[in-house]
């Protein structure tokens, strides 16, 4: 279809971006044909009246798990015996494919329409791209690892990640992946804070350094980018020593750290969304101990430090939610934004240009979309308000574009328990 979109005020996605009035965007296909003045000839077009609204780069989410909805828990699972009993027979196999499917959907209607997977289960995040890019069904944009790789009681070792005993069994892991396409390779370093059994602990290392080199050496040269789940200092600089390329959630950094980062030209992804609960929810509402709530505010602080630091010094940031996480849900993404002005201190104008753009450039893919340019992919979604004085309103999109494909009344079904207890925190 080509769709003319007119009467709206559009924010382009780029650092210093300013609202845009009286013009017309055109997509064509899956592109955006040009930006054009209000009195331009549209006929062929079909026309959109945004009513005043505003048009802007669909959100871009750099860590989502697509296996989990984000519900609370009461208690610790063993996710290894779940995800074997869900896998065990093919009516089950067939119900975790149309989950993950499902919360792929979701994602979109939230307004997501790029999200980069980071430790899913076998290959059905590949099985779903492949199933969206050939137009099955509505999805968004993904850039996928499939499962990470981890080591004996590693960070979700058995659920979303390999056992990797040693290198042969993780090289074979990363051969597979190169079978089925995937475009990154996800590696757990660090244990985090559901794993920790002592105060302190959430980012015990797990990954000896020396297999951390390995595969990053024998990833690179199958052309991947290698992505690490750290949660301690400690885990940040093993990451940046031996090859890793971007650091998941973060540590409390030192000079040595913020070194390591611009030698290795490192970029972080902020997760603000998972560790927030344990950390500041009441136990009595997070469900969680107090070794746990001490793990969760430990985790979220060095976060926050490690953002503020890289900020400060030039190493390039991007943003994800952990979603999956217990209280993450896929329709969230809107809140880590916020969380990164109320937490990191940044303003919105650099939160939504983090969550598009400069997402965009982190994944790999800003030549083909993250703003809103002539040429690009049309992945746009609209608001009724302007975002950059109120990133509320990106909690409901009014409609939601990817790669040309309009939904129109983009609606998600809302978990009321984790917006109460959310909604406190924003």
């Amino acid at each position: 279809m080509k769709y003319a979109f007119r009467n709206g005020i559009i924010l382009d996605g780029t650092r210093d971006m300013e609202p845009i009035q009286n013009k017309i965007l055109l997509t064509d296909g899956e592109k955006i044909k040009d930006i054009v003045s209000e009195d331009h000839d549209t006929a062929g077009y079909e026309t959109i009246d945004l009513e005043g609204k505003y048009l802007l780069p669909g959100l871009i989410n750099m860590h989502v798990h697509l296996a989990g909805n984000g519900k609370p828990q009461k208690k610790q699972r063993d996710n290894t015996k779940l995800v074997n009993l869900l896998f065990s027979n093919p009516l089950t196999a067939s119900v975790v494919y149309k989950m993950v499917k499902g919360y792929a959907q979701i994602e979109l209607n939230s307004g997501v329409t790029t999200i980069r997977t980071v430790g899913g289960l076998k290959d059905l995040d590949s099985r779903v791209q492949d199933e969206i890019n050939n137009k099955k069904y509505s999805g968004p944009r993904i850039l996928c690892s499939n499962e990470g790789i981890s080591v004996p009681n590693g960070h979700m070792a058995g659920s979303v990640a390999i056992v990797a005993h040693d290198f042969e069994e993780a090289k074979k892991h990363i051969d597979h992946l190169k079978e089925k396409k995937a475009d990154l390779v996800k590696i757990m370093i660090t244990g985090g804070v559901m794993d920790a059994k002592e105060k302190g602990t959430p980012g015990e290392m797990k990954m000896a350094p020396a297999m951390i080199r390995e595969i990053c050496d024998y990833a690179h040269e199958q052309g991947y980018k290698v992505a690490a789940h750290v949660e301690s200092s400690e885990g940040v600089k093993a990451a940046l020593e031996n090859g890793v390329d971007s650091i998941e959630h973060g540590a409390k950094p030192d000079k040595e750290t913020i070194d390591l980062f611009k030698k290795r030209k490192a970029f972080l992804i902020t997760t603000l969304s998972p560790a927030l609960p344990y950390a500041l929810f009441d136990r009595s509402i997070s469900n969680a101990s107090e070794v746990e709530q001490f793990n969760g505010d430990f985790v979220f602080q060095g976060i926050i430090d490690c953002s503020k630091a890289a900020l400060e010094n030039g190493i390039p940031v991007g943003l994800g939610n952990d979603v999956g996480c217990p209280w993450i849900s896929q329709y969230d993404f809107w809140r880590e934004l916020v969380y990164f002005t109320r937490y990191v201190g940044v303003d919105n104008r650099f939160a939504l240009y983090t969550a598009t753009l400069n997402n965009a450039r982190l994944a790999g893919i800003d030549n083909i979309t993250g703003s809103i340019e002539k040429g690009k992919d049309a992945d746009l979604i609209v608001t009724d308000e302007n975002p950059l004085d109120d990133l509320h309103t990106l909690r409901n999109v009014r409609m939601v574009m990817a790669r040309g494909e309009l939904l129109r009344h983009p609606s998600v079904k809302r978990n009321p328990v984790v917006d109460q207890e959310l909604d406190k925190f924003i």
